[in-house]
């Protein structure tokens, strides 16, 4: 991969090899972004063409290299201010070579959700891994053992929010032979949330079953306060802030306890971890860490208006993803059909936002900006999208940039994305192609 937006290049936490070897995968019909001129070509050579955005087709997803490299500096330093460590959660992207370049401004491992991801993880030669959730697939466990017992370096850590499901990876890891003990963190959810023991009481009982389970080790503790808030509000807030303070009664309770010099305690996803370094961070005796993973490709949608960074607690965040859409049918004065919908662009948490249009010769031909014009888009069918208010500013033919809500399920739309030298130049030029594996 370029590391345009990588801080050093030592590879440290991530096979670097296997990521740089993304530039020999040979490109055909299966990526979508790319056009018929790409084909035969690997991405190594097509790169070195210099493609523009004009040569790319519609629909479309790209990142853009500034704001990456923004991101990826912005958070590093501020975490580093923080006094916390960052895990950042490797869902968002699912793209080993933006994995390297966390690591490499220096992520403290990556954070996962299930075991297909682990696996993607794995075969990148990550080699510090949360897994996020708790793992109970007897022969996903019995791979987990293997892996472990095969590489020393790799650290491992899973979750566990019930004396069942301690029971049952105690079973299937003992079934399996496991020699190394898997390290766990004991959940602590809430009321009407996620997972999680719903009680400090009830986590201590889990943390207390872990210790008796020879195949497990108590390695600290962990949870998500996202699922109890959705919002910047007083109320969410004050929600999110009381579900720390009970994560921090559990460290306390478990004081002595800890199988692990230096526990874990570990929160904080894109819309909290201020308040997460703010409650968390005293623990002198443990490594705090967050897991924040949509900021480095940011939005601007949900997570501009949500995050800590964009509320005044550090430098903004920028969007580094942009949809683009062709205008294909304008059937009322009103009302234009775009030639993207579900199957290309997110909409779990708000439409688009159309930001400019360009006419003429593709992608690449000036663009107007559709600020202050009331141009929205309404809806999106599986391939379309409507889009009002736009008017003679958006004629059959035109392409749109959107501006794109929740990284998250924007990513996991595009195997392949093009990275942009620059979204907001006359002419952006195509520096880099990023490999995903959803």
């Amino acid at each position: 991969m370029n590391q345009t937006y990588a801080s050093s290049a030592d590879g440290t936490g991530i096979d670097a090899a296997k990521v740089a070897a993304l530039a020999d995968e040979p490109l055909d019909w299966r990526f979508k972004a790319l056009p018929p001129a790409a084909w035969g070509l690997t991405v190594g050579q097509y790169l070195a063409t210099r493609p523009a955005l004009a040569d790319l087709g519609t629909p479309l997803l790209t990142l853009d290299a500034g704001a990456l490299d923004h991101n990826l500096r912005t958070m590093a330093a501020w975490c580093e201010a923080a006094g916390v460590a960052l895990a950042p959660h490797g869902k968002t992207t699912m793209a080993p070579a933006l994995w390297q370049a966390q690591i490499e401004a220096g992520a403290h491992g990556i954070t996962l959700a299930n075991l297909p991801q682990l696996r993607v993880a794995r075969a990148f030669g990550v080699d510090r891994i949360q897994l996020a959730n708790t793992l109970l697939d007897p022969a996903g466990l019995g791979w987990l053992a293997a892996e472990l017992d095969a590489d020393p370096g790799f650290a491992f850590t899973s979750w566990v929010d019930s004396a069942e499901s301690v029971r049952l990876m105690d079973d299937a890891l003992r079934a399996a032979g496991a020699g190394r003990p898997v390290e766990v963190l004991v959940e602590l959810g809430g009321p009407a949330g996620r997972t999680g023991a719903r009680t400090v009481a009830e986590a201590v009982e889990v943390a207390e079953a872990v210790r008796r389970a020879p195949t497990l080790r108590l390695a600290g503790i962990g949870g998500y306060e996202g699922a109890l808030a959705h919002d910047a509000s007083e109320g969410g807030l004050a929600a999110v802030r009381h579900y720390l303070h009970q994560l921090e009664a559990l460290h306390l309770a478990l004081a002595g306890r800890y199988e692990s010099e230096q526990p874990v305690v570990t929160a904080g996803g894109s819309a909290y971890f201020d308040t997460v370094a703010d409650v968390l961070r005293p623990f002198a005796d443990a490594k705090v860490i967050i897991r924040a993973g949509a900021y480095l490709a940011h939005d601007d949608g949900f997570y501009r208006g949500i995050s800590p960074l964009s509320r005044g607690a550090g430098t903004p965040l920028r969007s580094a993803m942009h949809g683009w859409a062709r205008v294909v049918s304008h059937p009322e004065p009103d009302l234009a059909l775009l030639d993207a919908g579900k199957r290309d662009l997110p909409y779990d948490e708000g439409m688009p936002e159309p930001q400019n249009v360009r006419t003429g010769a593709g992608a690449g031909a000036g663009a107007k900006s559709l600020a202050g014009t009331g141009a929205r888009i309404s809806r999106l069918n599986d391939q379309h999208a409507f889009l009002h208010g736009a008017g003679d500013l958006a004629p059959v033919g035109a392409v749109l940039r959107l501006g794109l809500s929740h990284p998250c399920t924007a990513f996991d739309k595009w195997a392949l994305i093009p990275v942009l030298d620059d979204v907001d130049g006359p002419a952006p030029r195509v520096v880099d192609l990023v490999r995903t594996y959803f």
